[in-house]
């Protein structure tokens, strides 16, 4: 059995007959059936209740005349959203925002987790990554067809010149279409990779010096790893907004 987080194995004690029937209804089975839960999964379960109660305070508290500290944090963090995203896909940008910020504030969440004694980041597990690299793909791809219909296919088929005889532009949108579709496929494994990459090596060289020196060293890298962990957030929010302004853009 693989070696459980405190939270983990509370989840466990309480939700792994659940689960574990949740698993097999899917065709699924466990490969620890009295334990079904992982780390990394229960740790995503802790950042979404979280992430939750926060937006539920903020929303509560929320005022014009006498804004708070927690008010002016979130106020901040959208307007830098929603500026970058304004100036990558232009003046219809403001509906793609609470998705970003969503997708922002888990990462982030996930990746400082590591930081807490007891608790690991599940952005250091391929799976986790790979979820949000998905669903910033579904997104974006559907915003794509959502924004211009079936004509977003015309994306996959190279740049369209209207002055171009249709004897090259055939051959040529032939050969692009599966390009475009690996070079989308990509970008997962990118946003993937790097997300991974980043959070698993951080999380390492935290531990390895705290198991050297645990006094005073590592507190240099724990600065290190909050500095790595909101910079991958910005970097995997900034990619998925160039993505976006691919599918979304319009012909002016």
């Amino acid at each position: 059995m693989h070696e459980q987080l405190w939270f983990t194995a509370f989840l466990n004690q309480y939700l792994a007959g659940p689960v574990t029937e949740l698993l097999r209804a899917l065709h699924v089975e466990p490969k620890y059936p009295q334990a079904p839960i992982t780390n990394s999964a229960a740790m995503e379960v802790l950042v979404f209740v979280f992430l939750i109660v926060l937006f539920t305070l903020v929303r509560s508290r929320l005022s014009v005349d006498s804004p708070g500290a927690l008010q002016h944090i979130f106020e901040g963090a959208h307007g830098f959203v929603e500026g970058q995203s304004h100036e990558i896909i232009g003046h219809h940008s403001e509906g793609f925002t609470p998705f970003l910020m969503a997708l922002g504030f888990f990462i982030l969440c996930c990746n400082l987790l590591g930081v807490i004694p007891g608790f690991e980041s599940p952005t250091a597990t391929p799976v986790v990554p790979l979820g949000c690299a998905v669903c910033a793909f579904v997104y974006y791809q559907t915003q794509g067809f959502k924004h211009t219909g079936i004509g977003y296919l015309k994306h996959f088929f190279g740049p369209s010149d209207p002055n171009m005889s249709w004897v090259i532009k055939l051959p040529l949108s032939i050969l692009m279409f599966p390009i475009e579709l690996i070079s989308h496929t990509a970008r997962m494994l990118s946003l993937t990779i790097r997300l991974y990459a980043n959070m698993f090596a951080g999380d390492m060289v935290t531990l390895v010096f705290f198991s050297l020196v645990p006094i005073g060293v590592p507190i240099l890298f724990l600065g290190l790893h909050i500095g790595v962990s909101l910079l991958q957030t910005y970097i995997f929010v900034l990619l998925t907004t160039v993505y976006l302004a691919g599918a979304v853009a319009e012909e002016h």
